[in-house]
């Protein structure tokens, strides 16, 4: 799982040092495991939000866990294409390469730690494919997609992209280097990731060494979730077990801790989590599919729009049979 790493955490800014009779720390209310199943053209993802009530993960929507897997040669997967509408996909990688082409020419290749954010906004189509020479070599693919809402007064606005690549990530560690803390958007201790989002949020990927605690502050109006890509360790200062394919979902509070645990699977050597915390939005919430709106009259005008073509359509460079 290399994402973006360093030789040595100590070189890193630090967090500061929670006082040791701080009351803050958020409490865990729920921790689920996500059911596995398959998207696109077959590849098998983890559903990370299932079971886990709307107004617990306002402004977030949706989460898969894509992978772990190991591809022989010609198994790669993909998406064909499809609409969005009202909403922005987060596209995260840790391992392996993805391209990204949507209806209005923007797009990408992104691959180990880089991320792609996408805001649909009115609409458009898109898709998302292994390049051909990955197809043909095989090989791992890792990575995640988060589906962020837009409030009501950005619904119809334009679609954008941010290709951020995982350099550009703001990087510290924990008073002992215990951990390397990956910042993609939002802001820890000062510290602010690239990501340029419309509703305030934090998102970040944490490496925790085995035996390794970290103790996080965290914006106190925004809520708190942690879901477990891989390893094991405790969540909360009650020390509730936690692993691979899990979230705990957070109560009020100032503070996070988490930690990993002394023995890790071979698998995992570490305890690797992303975090994601938002201003929550609190408008009605209308999904269906592809699009998220606010009302189902709102998704009946989506679905009556791709099929009329007013979201885009596929390039003609991208049919087959074409040049």
């Amino acid at each position: 799982m290399p994402a973006i790493t360093v030789e040595n955490e100590l070189v890193l800014p630090r967090l500061p040092r929670l006082a040791e009779q701080t009351t803050a720390y958020r409490p865990v209310r729920q921790i689920v495991t996500a059911p596995t199943g398959y998207e696109g053209e077959g590849f098998p993802v983890r559903r990370a939000f299932a079971g886990v009530a709307m107004r617990d993960l306002d402004p977030f929507i949706h989460l898969d866990q894509m992978g772990e897997v190991e591809y022989a040669p010609g198994e790669p997967k993909g998406t064909s294409w499809h609409p969005h509408r009202g909403f922005e996909t987060v596209t995260y990688i840790i391992d392996g390469i993805l391209d990204h082409q949507d209806s209005q020419g923007g797009g990408g290749t992104i691959t180990d730690g880089d991320t792609q954010w996408m805001t649909a906004g009115a609409g458009l189509l898109h898709i998302e494919a292994p390049p051909e020479h990955l197809v043909v070599s095989g090989g791992l693919f890792h990575g995640l997609q988060l589906w962020v809402n837009l409030p009501r007064a950005l619904k119809l606005s334009p679609p954008r992209y941010q290709d951020i690549r995982g350099r550009e990530s703001a990087l510290l560690t924990t008073v002992d280097g215990g951990a390397l803390l990956r910042i993609i958007a939002g802001e820890i201790d000062g510290r602010r990731g690239p990501g340029s989002t419309h509703t305030p949020i934090t998102i970040t990927h944490v490496t925790v060494q085995p035996g390794a605690q970290v103790d996080l502050p965290w914006n106190p109006a925004h809520n708190a979730l942690l879901y477990v890509l891989g390893g094991r360790g405790t969540v909360g200062t009650d020390r509730r077990p936690i692993h691979t394919g899990q979230l705990a979902v957070h109560g009020p509070g100032e503070a996070l801790r988490f930690a990993a645990a002394e023995r890790q699977d071979s698998n995992a050597p570490a305890l690797e989590v992303y975090l994601m915390g938002g201003e929550p939005i609190r408008e009605p919430v209308a999904h269906y599919g592809p699009f998220v709106m606010n009302t189902r009259d709102e998704l009946i005008q989506a679905f009556d729009d791709y099929q009329a073509g007013r979201l885009g359509v596929v390039p003609a460079s991208r049919l087959p049979h074409t040049d």
